[in-house]
């Protein structure tokens, strides 16, 4: 007898009942660590799929983790026979948008002016002396997002790309939205959520084949709530009105003049040069963060003199409007919904994952992620789908089957779905999109036609439909050549930072003159909502009524 045990897709038949960490280990699956398998660190952590009991109980040790997750290190295999599956935070195969603006890469064409210099043999960074220059002089511009990370490693001496590392954000175990981690973080004690990102960090810039001590700065970019975690802030202002990091507070009561943030890779105990500078971006106020931020510098919103409309959706979607002499900013509380989340077949953007469909009256087509059998369904398909039955009228402008059903079978073989409260999840993440797109286009004094570019920026936005987006309302309904896939903007305008320090000062400048709409104050926010919770094309001249979602 044996059990049969996965980890990260590496399947073996064990007899002993030793850890998971140990197994892991003979698979050479590497699992985070830094006490060695002592249970202190806390970094080991894999989700469970499958044969949860058959697993040792509980320890004091894991009392911080959900049901499914466990400390690698603390958990045995106790059954003799049966099937456990489990991952560790950092699914490979996961598809992660590392590339921006398209087919171009902007920060290789701006003028190289980084802070991180060499003057005689020896690195400065800005006017102070760090050491003897050694194998080269390097620099990291990284975005991190709630659901993913990319790490870009740069050569500062002549602004080349030398490689691209990515991961899932580990921190999901506190949740999939920055709300969940906000709570998670003030209900437990000990930077959890920051050293679990921290550990993963280390292991994808050791992947480098690069000096970790010829590496002097790192420019981040996030959300509000990922920086400041990154940074062991405190997040807990941030998850409650007026919404406010820790930073936007003290630079209003005049103890900063930034919102910048900065400290060492020694104090982030990161495998970098000690006295290497970790620089994360300027926020622009409230859940608008220095992600948001970053896209401002890719798409060069200093210099445009057009009207422009940056959308990043995914669980907290930013708008940002105007242009070189205006700006409005404003955050849009989706939900998991566009990255899988909460929907009964959903999943993310992994191997195995539907992400894209194309119907008729009599067939199903779908596209996998790796071409493998269907698992789920992730966020273009889910778009796909529904933009593809809203067209042949399979399901009305209010979500709701016309064919006496409350389902759709994608998959019949892997029993994937779309049930009608799927549709209602999808629509309320698009109502809130839609309902922030309108109210930030009433402030500016504009209308949908009126947009000379729209940005879709993010992951999600480049794998994105714009025939099925616009069936169903998610984007505005205007020609395609003014609707422009910006990819991964914010990793783009994070490298830009790290590549000019002029640039860097540029940002800092805008954001203080960017104004941020508190969308819940607008007396139509609800009626905004109504009318983008429905699957009908958004133009122009469209009202907001008393329909019901």
């Amino acid at each position: 007898m044996a059990v049969q045990l996965t980890i990260n897709s590496q399947s073996m038949r064990v007899t002993d009942q030793k850890s998971l960490f140990d197994y892991a280990e003979s698979a050479n699956v590497q699992v985070p660590t830094s006490c060695r398998k002592q249970g202190k660190c806390r970094e080991c952590m894999v989700e469970v799929t499958a044969g949860g009991e058959l697993l040792s109980t509980r320890t004091d040790a894991e009392s911080h983790l959900p049901e499914n997750f466990r400390l690698s290190c603390c958990t045995n295999i106790t059954a003799d026979e049966g099937v456990v599956a489990c991952h560790t935070m950092r699914r490979g195969e996961m598809k992660v948008e590392t590339g921006g603006m398209g087919d171009s890469q902007l920060a290789s064409d701006c003028e190289l002016k980084p802070t991180v210099t060499v003057r005689e043999g020896f690195v400065y960074i800005d006017d102070d002396q760090i050491c003897e220059v050694g194998n080269g002089i390097y620099g990291l511009a990284m975005d991190l997002g709630t659901t993913t990370c990319v790490l870009r490693l740069y050569d500062l001496t002549t602004g080349t790309l030398v490689a691209t590392n990515s991961f899932e954000n580990p921190q999901r175990f506190g949740g999939s939205e920055v709300m969940a981690r906000i709570q998670y973080d003030c209900d437990h004690k000990g930077r959890l959520l920051q050293r679990t990102l921290l550990g993963y960090m280390t292991h994808a810039i050791e992947a480098f084949d690069v000096a970790g001590t010829d590496i002097y700065e790192l420019v981040v970019a996030g959300n509000s709530t990922m920086r400041d975690l990154f940074f062991g802030l405190s997040v807990e202002t941030i998850g409650q009105k007026p919404y406010h990091s820790l930073t936007q507070i003290e630079m209003a009561q005049g103890d900063r003049t930034s919102t910048v943030v900065t400290t060492t890779a020694h104090k982030l105990r990161l495998p970098l040069n000690k006295q290497a500078r970790i620089y994360g971006m300027p926020l622009i106020s409230g859940h608008v963060g220095a992600d948001a931020a970053a896209c401002l510098l890719a798409i060069g919103l200093d210099k445009e003199k057009n009207n422009v409309c940056l959308m990043d959706i995914g669980t907290n979607t930013e708008l940002v409007l105007g242009n070189k002499d205006k700006i409005l900013a404003a955050s849009c509380p989706a939900g998991p919904a566009f990255e899988g989340g909460a929907i009964e077949c959903g999943m993310p953007g992994l191997e195995g994952a539907i992400e894209r469909v194309t119907l008729t009256n009599d067939t199903v087509e779908i596209g996998v992620i790796g071409d493998v059998e269907a698992t789920g369904i992730c966020g273009s398909g889910l778009i796909d789908l529904m933009g593809q039955l809203i067209k042949l009228e399979k399901v009305d402008e209010y979500g709701r089957y016309l064919n006496d059903q409350d389902a759709f079978m994608l998959d019949e073989k892997k029993n994937i779905y779309l049930h009608e409260k799927d549709i209602n999840e999808l629509a309320q993440a698009k109502g809130a999109n839609v309902a922030g797109l309108r109210i930030i286009l009433k402030n500016f004094g504009i209308e949908m036609d009126d947009i000379d570019t729209f940005y879709l920026a993010g992951g999600f936005g480049r794998h994105l439909s714009l025939e099925a987006s616009k069936q169903i309302g998610l984007i505005p309904d205007l020609p395609d050549e003014r609707i422009e896939k910006i990819g991964n903007a914010s990793v783009e305008g994070a490298s830009i930072a790290l590549l000019n320090s002029d640039q860097r000062q540029t940002l800092e400048t805008m954001v203080k003159t960017i104004d941020h709409v508190e969308l819940e104050t607008d007396p139509a926010f609800f009626d905004h909502f109504v009318f983008g919770c429905q699957f009908i094309r958004v133009s122009s001249g469209d009202p907001a009524g008393d329909m019901t979602c």
